[in-house]
């Protein structure tokens, strides 16, 4: 299971002629298989389940144990990509010690790694969860646990002190040890100088494509995920309308008696129909 770990992510620089690194989100054994069967090098369990598997309206309402729950269902299809566990809010915000619970209940649960959003204000907890010999993957730009102080989901980074503010971010993330870094909704020319400022890949969404690597969440890139997408989406297909098509042609053959057919039901052979004194059908 996952062949490529944190350090050799770590080495991933595409400056150092390192192919771009690619990860899509799975929340449980089906889409961990697509995406692992696809050549992905990271699947993260992302606290997006929330949104599009669990119907809430944000990521705000996952807990750690929804976290643990879905990671193991990842993790028992024994990947060849790098599964990646997001702590959920609140999970990290508290003490370094509930901090560092949570990430190994993750890593029991199968993670190779974990993820926190947040700049240099999460810097004491990403050391303790190295301590742990955990590794982490730092995520700054927009991050969703934090939309309320943000007010909405916004693109950051727009002007000049707070793309500053980026670059000191991800050099912290990085000399705290993070192995990894996402930039989130920030503008490409602020990703550059967030990807040229550090020496751990950069993996952007929403981010330009300047970035050590890509990430798009696996409903989006489906089409399955029917919301309004945001601008940085690219849908590869329309699984969302192929499903509806194909119940509905269920329902129609359910309703007109064309399912199930002879050759989709069991039948008793000739032997047994006679001890039944049924004649054959």
């Amino acid at each position: 299971m996952g062949k490529l770990t944190a350090p050799a992510i770590r080495a991933r620089k595409v400056r150092d002629g390192a192919d771009p690194l690619v990860m899509v989100t799975a929340y449980d054994a089906p889409s961990a298989r697509v995406v692992s069967e696809a050549g992905a090098d990271l699947i993260l369990v992302g606290d997006s389940v929330a949104m599009v598997v669990l119907g809430y309206d944000d990521t705000l309402q996952v807990t750690v144990n929804d976290m643990a729950h879905h990671t193991a269902a990842v993790a028992r299809t024994k990947p060849e990509a790098h599964i990646v566990a997001d702590l959920p809010w609140m999970s990290y915000h508290v003490s370094a010690e509930e901090t560092v619970q949570n990430a190994a209940l993750l890593i029991r649960a199968g993670a190779q790694s974990v993820k926190l959003e947040g700049g240099r204000k999460r810097l004491p907890m990403i050391e303790r969860i190295r301590d742990a010999e955990i590794p982490v993957m730092g995520h700054i730009g927009l991050t969703p646990q934090s939309l309320h102080a943000m007010g909405g989901f916004k693109v950051q980074g727009r002007h000049a002190e707070a793309a500053r503010r980026l670059v000191q971010a991800a050099k912290s993330l990085s000399h705290a040890g993070c192995y990894a870094i996402v930039l989130e909704g920030v503008p490409v020319q602020v990703a550059e100088m967030v990807t040229e400022a550090v020496e751990i890949p950069t993996i952007g969404i929403g981010a330009g494509p300047h970035c050590d690597g890509q990430v798009l969440v696996y409903h989006d890139l489906l089409g399955l995920e029917t919301r309004l997408a945001a601008k940085f989406v690219r849908r590869y297909a329309d699984l969302d309308t192929l499903a509806t098509e194909a119940v509905r042609c269920f329902a129609d053959d359910v309703r007109s008696g064309a399912f199930p057919s002879s050759r989709e039901s069991y039948h008793l052979s000739e032997v047994e129909l006679a001890a039944l004194g049924i004649s054959g059908l």
